[in-house]
């Protein structure tokens, strides 16, 4: 580190600081946990993950990709320090697989069934936040009859979304010093000046709009209050061990995809090791469970921001957690007057950006191969969460990457009466239906031209069958050309 960077990182260091905190604040609450629980997995990601991972630029924290398996986790678990268990043990996960080097098989998932996986996050956000934003708890909450609608919520939660909005578009963008400061920032801030000035303009209004609950801390002991252990006679319980591979799965796919992603953004030579990642990745959820955090994944969207405000090493990221710990110790006053439609307006935009309609097009434009596993992925989280639905949509993926195969094998063409048959890869017994009937297709007096120079292996059942057609054809007058087999 020398003069030039610290000059570069300090910056960038704040601004990455100002895109988390609404973040770290948002994903908590989001879980159903307190906003302490968020800024303590924001300062683990950002100085214990930080300090341990061999890339300059990815940031670590909580990952609202990640929210739904929360709530899913602690509702079949029974308690959040079951749940804490279960991290502890993806943690451990985590830093087997960094040993094994099995970073290197995120190449092996299909990218589909990665877009489908994102979309389903996005979509599961948005409807977890959407009652959020109109002042209900849940969303059962707004089919029941106990629901009073809260418009000071749902008109905060709109002209957050506005404000997010209007900093995509070029009118902001072209306003450097405006493009600067993140959106989610300025919609959390807006947020938080409606609930001071509504309380002594509209105090009646404002009362019934639900806000952060930082606790405040006297002394180190009060700290140690606020962190919950792990419980660890749910060791008994066999959902925690599922819970734990699923956490470890998909904190590992986010965090090396985010990996991946952001070494097209700003390449590193020689390039992070994914498997020394996964290890940092491990040791940090592994702390963030004896603590009573959230699961960490390093993310893309800090860590894009990181390298776009020009980031140089590692300094910006620790600068980060530093100002995330001080936030949380000695201004929580402040940040308890930042409303839950604020942060619900912030996770509503991210879970559109994850969904975008964009993609759907998109998807639909590259063919039922890209489509149909990427859809079959959203519906299979949706409906019976996210390991089962990840494993549908790789099933769906292969079992239509062979169905192609199978078909693209064997081709036959006609030119008048001679017939060329063209082998275009090596062939199974499950090639035998298709070679059966396009045999049957030839018919009496032809010659049959047989062109198999990219095939190095023929399975025996397919050579009797090239075999019985080679010892009938001289009877239907049929003459073979370069037959594969001996007759």
């Amino acid at each position: 580190m020398n003069l030039k960077t610290l000059r570069q990182d300090l910056p960038a260091g704040l601004v990455v600081f100002l895109v988390a905190l609404p973040l770290c604040l948002g994903i908590a609450q989001a879980s159903g946990l307190p906003p302490f629980v968020g800024l303590l997995t924001g300062v683990i990601g950002g100085l214990v993950v930080t300090s341990c991972s061999p890339s300059r630029f990815a940031v670590s924290g909580p990952a609202a990709g990640l929210v739904t398996i929360v709530i899913a986790s602690i509702a079949s678990l029974g308690s959040f320090s079951a749940f804490l268990l279960a991290l502890v043990l993806a943690g451990i996960i985590q830093i087997g697989l960094g040993m094994l080097r099995a970073g290197r098989f995120i190449s092996l998932v299909p990218g589909s069934v990665i877009k489908g996986m994102l979309a389903a996050i996005g979509i599961l956000l948005i409807m977890q936040q959407i009652p959020v934003a109109l002042g209900a708890s849940e969303l059962s909450a707004l089919f029941s009859g106990e629901f009073s609608f809260s418009a000071s919520a749902t008109g905060v939660a709109a002209v957050g979304l506005l404000i997010l909005w209007l900093w995509t578009t070029p009118v902001i963008k072209k306003v450097k010093a405006l493009s600067w400061i993140p959106g989610p920032l300025i919609a959390v801030l807006v947020g938080g000046l409606a609930t001071v000035f509504g309380d002594r303009l509209q105090p009646e209004m404002i009362a019934n709009l639900p806000r952060i609950s930082l606790p405040k801390f006297d002394s180190i002991s009060a700290l140690t209050a606020e962190l919950e252990s792990p419980d660890w006679q749910a060791w008994r319980n066999p959902s925690v061990y599922v819970v734990a591979v699923t956490l470890a799965l998909v904190a590992s796919l986010e965090t090396l995809l985010s990996q991946q992603a952001l070494n097209k953004l700003r390449p590193q030579n020689p390039p992070p090791s994914p498997n020394k990642e996964m290890l940092a990745q491990g040791i940090g959820n592994t702390l963030a469970g004896f603590l009573g955090a959230l699961p960490i994944t390093a993310v893309i969207v800090r860590s894009s921001v990181n390298v776009s405000v020009g980031a140089q090493s590692k300094l910006s990221i620790l600068l980060h957690g530093v100002l995330l710990l001080i936030c949380g110790l000695w201004f929580s006053e402040l940040l308890n007057v930042i409303p839950l439609a604020s942060l619900a307006a912030v996770l509503l935009y991210t879970g559109y950006k994850l969904a975008t309609p964009r993609l759907f097009i998109e998807q639909i434009r590259m063919g039922a191969q890209q489509f149909v596993p990427f859809i079959i992925t959203i519906i299979g989280i949706i409906a019976f969460g996210m390991l089962a639905g990840i494993g549908l949509g790789i099933a769906a993926q292969i079992l239509y990457s062979i169905y192609k195969s199978h078909r693209n094998a064997l081709q036959l063409t006609r030119y008048e009466d001679h017939y060329v048959l063209r082998l275009q890869q090596n062939l199974t017994f499950m090639n035998n239906p298709r070679l059966q009937n396009l045999l049957d297709e030839i018919p009496e007096n032809s010659v049959v031209i047989v062109d198999h120079d990219n095939v190095d292996y023929l399975d025996p059942d397919v050579k009797a069958v090239l075999k019985e057609f080679g010892e009938k054809a001289p009877r239907r007058g049929i003459r073979l050309n370069q037959w594969p087999v001996a007759v």
